[in-house]
């Protein structure tokens, strides 16, 4: 299932949402029940070599810049996936 982000301005976070390529959802900020405008983003795609999309962008890049980098943007935006992972240990009895 693909992964979309959805932008909250007012609280400057994003939202990742897997749903299906003809969904249309409407999603609402849970912080302040605004409605979202979906981002556009590059898909996850494995080529050229490289282990992950991420390891080929910031390939370039030595540890410490990749770092100061990613910290620069979470200044800016936080990213929540929705609904919130599930935790739990499929070991515990219920």
């Amino acid at each position: 299932m693909p992964t979309y982000e959805y932008k909250c301005e007012p609280c400057r976070t994003i939202y990742r949402v897997h749903h299906g390529m003809n969904e249309k959802p409407t999603i609402q900020c849970p912080e302040c029940d605004q409605a979202t405008s979906r981002m556009i983003s590059a898909p996850s795609l494995n080529v050229g070599g490289f282990t992950s999309p991420t390891e080929a962008k910031f390939a370039k890049m030595s540890q410490s810049e990749e770092i100061a980098r990613e910290n620069e943007l979470q200044k800016t935006y936080r990213t929540i996936w929705l609904p919130e992972e599930a935790k739990h240990n499929p070991w515990e009895d219920h």
